[in-house]
C-alpha cells in the first residue's frame, strides 16, 4: 500500500510539472545570429552576420533559395540579343509600411550605393556588374583643376572625364521608364548578372527611411521606428549587443508562404555559450559549434549540417609594416604551417588551402579552378618546414638582420583575431607551428568583432585573421578584393601587374581570355604572398529537427522565408 501511495504521488507530481510547463510556440524561431552586426543597411553591409539578417528582411530582384535563382520583386526579365540590356518587369509590391515599391526605388538604391558620398565599403562590387557608367560614378575623383592640372584645387569636375558628379550620376545605365520596369545597360554581356541580384547589396532601400533624422550612416536599419523593408520579416526590436526581434511582414508580396510569426535573434559570438543554450532547448538554430564537438556531431547527430562553402580563411600581413616587406619572410611564414593539422583539429570538413581560390569554381573548359591552379609550392602538411627554415634565414640576411634578431622582431609582433573559440584555436596552432619550425612565439591578440573590423580596416595590426566568401560564381569575386584601393584589401597589397590582369579579366567578353587572366593573376598574387592561406571554408549549422524548410544559398546565406516548426 505504501509503494502504491508513493507511485501515485510521484505520478501526480510529474503530471503537475507537465501542466505547468509552457507549451512551445511553434510560430517563433529562436536563432543565434552570432556577433552583433555592424550594420543592417543592405548598401553598407559587408559581413555575413548582417547579410543573414538582411536576407530575411529585404528582397532583391531575385531570391536564391537552396541554389535555385527564383523571381523576387522582378517577376520576369528579358535580355537583349547583344546581351547588353536587361529589362526587368517588377511585380506590384509594397514596403513593410504599405507604401508602393517601384522601379525608382531600385534606381535610388543603386545610385546611393555607388555614390562616393555614401562611402559604402562594398561599392567596389559595381566593377563586376558591368553597368554602364557605374565605375565612373563609384570612383569619381576631383583633386585637381582640369583647366590647370598642376593646380591641386578641386573644380567640381572629375579629373579623368571632366564631368560634374551630377553628370556622372546621370550617365549610369540604370533607369525606370515606369513603376514596374527597370532597365539596366551593360558594357559587356554578363552571364551572372541576374543571379548576382540576389546578393544583399542590390536589395532596395526606401529613401525616406535612409534620409530620416536619426538614421544617418545606416543607423535607420537598426531602429524599428525607421526600418522599412520589403522582405519576409521586419525589424520590431533591436538591443545593442544582445539581440533583435523580427516579425512576419504581412505586406511582403509572398506573405502567404511565410509560416513563422516571429524570429528572436540573439547576438552570442561565443560558440560554447550558444552550444549550451541550443542543448538546453533555448535556441533552435546556431551557425557554429565548439571545434571540439564537430567530429562527434558530424558522425552522430543528424541535426548538424555541413556544406562546402566558396571562401577562404587566411591571415593578412600588414604590408605597411616594414617587417613584412620581404617576400621570403612571408613565404617562410606561409610554409611553416601544418594545414592538415589545423583542419583535423577543426573537424568541420574544411579543405587545406594552397592558393586563394577554393574548390567549386569552374573555368571555361569545365575544370575546377582550384585543381588547375596548383599548390604554388605549398603542401598541406609539414613537408615544407625545411624550406621554410631556409627561406627564413635568407630573409634575415636580405633584411640585414641575424636570424635571432628576426625572431625577436616577430616575437614582439601580434597575430590578431576576433573573439571566437575556433579563431583562437587556429591562432594557437599557427603560433605553435611558427614556434616549433622557426623558433619564435608571436603574441596573440583578440578583440570583439566590431572593434576588430575597425582595427583591421585601419591597418592597426601586424598579422590579422581574414576570411572571404565569394558574392558570385566567378573567381574574380575572390581575387578582386586585393586590387589597389579595395575596401577589403586588408594587407594593402599593391601590384600593378595583378591589378591589370584583374581589369583585363573583367573587361573581356572571351571566357578563355577571362580565365587565363585570372590564373595569371593568382600566380602573381601567390608569388607575392601578401597573405597566408590557411583553409577553404565549410559551412555548418546546428538546427533542431523540428525546424523544417529553412533555406541556404550556395554562398551560405540563411533563409527562413519558408521555414516552419513541426
Amino acid at each position: 500500500m505504501k509503494k502504491l501511495v508513493i507511485l501515485i504521488v510521484a505520478l501526480a507530481f510529474a503530471f503537475g510539472l507537465a501542466a505547468c510547463e509552457e507549451k512551445r510556440d511553434t510560430t517563433v524561431l529562436r536563432w543565434n545570429i552570432g556577433a552583433d552586426p555592424l550594420t543592417l543597411d543592405p548598401s553598407l553591409n559587408g559581413a555575413s552576420d548582417g547579410g543573414d539578417v538582411i536576407n530575411n528582411t529585404f528582397e532583391g530582384l531575385v531570391r536564391e533559395f537552396n541554389g535555385v535563382v527564383e523571381p523576387g520583386i522582378a517577376e520576369s526579365w528579358v535580355t537583349s540579343a547583344d546581351g547588353k540590356t536587361i529589362t526587368f518587369t517588377l511585380r506590384d509590391s509594397v514596403w513593410s509600411d504599405g507604401s508602393d515599391l517601384t522601379a525608382a526605388d531600385f534606381v535610388y538604391t543603386w545610385l546611393r550605393a555607388m555614390d562616393p558620398a555614401t562611402a559604402s565599403e562594398y561599392a567596389w562590387i559595381w566593377e563586376y556588374t558591368n553597368v554602364v557608367g557605374a565605375l565612373d560614378f563609384v570612383y569619381f575623383t576631383d583633386e585637381v583643376n582640369n583647366v590647370t592640372p598642376a593646380t591641386e584645387v578641386p573644380d567640381g569636375l572629375d579629373d579623368t572625364t571632366g564631368l560634374t558628379i551630377a553628370e556622372t550620376k546621370a550617365n549610369v545605365g540604370v533607369s525606370a521608364p515606369d513603376d514596374n520596369t527597370l532597365v539596366v545597360e551593360l558594357v559587356n554581356p554578363t552571364s551572372y548578372f541576374v543571379s548576382l541580384m540576389a546578393f544583399y547589396h542590390f536589395m532596395p532601400v526606401k529613401q525616406s527611411s535612409v534620409e530620416a533624422v536619426g538614421g544617418e550612416e545606416g543607423l535607420w536599419a537598426k531602429k524599428p521606428d525607421l526600418a522599412v523593408c520589403n522582405g519576409p520579416f521586419k525589424l520590431t526590436e533591436y538591443t545593442l549587443g544582445d539581440g533583435l526581434v523580427l516579425e512576419k511582414n504581412d505586406n511582403y508580396w509572398e506573405a502567404d508562404s511565410v509560416k513563422l510569426e516571429k524570429i528572436e535573434g540573439s547576438f552570442i559570438d561565443n560558440e560554447s555559450t550558444a552550444y549550451d543554450k541550443y542543448n538546453a532547448g533555448e535556441l533552435d538554430y546556431i551557425p557554429s559549434v565548439p571545434s571540439s564537438e564537430m567530429t562527434r556531431l558530424i558522425a552522430e547527430d543528424p541535426e548538424f549540417h555541413v556544406y562546402a562553402l566558396l571562401g577562404t580563411y587566411y591571415y593578412s600581413f600588414n604590408l605597411d609594416n616594414p617587417l613584412f616587406d620581404n617576400v621570403k619572410l612571408r613565404k617562410a611564414l606561409a610554409y611553416a604551417i601544418d594545414r592538415e593539422a589545423i583542419v583535423e583539429s577543426l573537424g568541420g570538413g574544411q579543405v587545406p588551402a594552397a592558393g586563394f581560390i577554393p574548390p567549386g569554381f569552374t573555368d571555361n573548359e569545365g575544370n575546377d579552378f582550384f585543381e588547375e591552379a596548383g599548390t604554388y609550392g605549398m603542401v598541406s602538411d609539414d613537408a615544407n618546414f625545411a624550406t621554410a627554415v631556409t627561406l627564413f634565414a635568407e630573409a634575415a640576411a636580405e633584411m640585414n638582420m641575424t636570424v635571432a634578431e628576426l625572431k625577436a622582431a616577430l616575437a614582439a609582433s601580434e597575430l590578431s583575431y576576433n573573439t571566437s573559440d575556433a579563431h583562437a584555436m587556429v591562432a594557437q596552432l599557427v603560433q605553435e607551428s611558427w614556434n616549433q619550425v622557426l623558433g619564435f612565439q608571436m603574441s596573440l591578440a583578440n578583440s570583439e568583432w566590431a572593434i576588430f573590423q575597425v582595427d583591421r580596416k585601419n591597418g592597426n595590426f601586424d598579422v590579422a585573421r581574414g576570411g572571404w566568401l565569394t558574392d558570385f560564381m566567378d573567381p574574380i569575386g575572390m581575387l578582386a578584393i586585393f586590387t589597389d584601393g579595395n575596401a577589403y584589401n586588408d594587407p594593402n597589397y599593391n601590384n600593378p601587374a595583378f591589378d591589370t590582369l584583374i581589369s583585363e579579366a573583367q573587361s573581356t567578353t572571351d571566357p578563355a581570355v577571362h580565365f587565363a587572366k585570372l590564373y595569371a593573376a593568382q600566380d602573381i598574387f601567390m608569388g607575392d604572398m601578401p597573405i597566408v592561406p590557411v583553409y577553404h571554408y565549410s559551412d555548418f549549422m546546428y538546427v533542431k529537427a523540428y525546424l523544417m524548410d529553412w533555406g541556404r544559398s550556395v554562398l551560405g546565406t540563411v533563409d527562413f522565408s519558408r521555414a516552419h516548426i513541426d
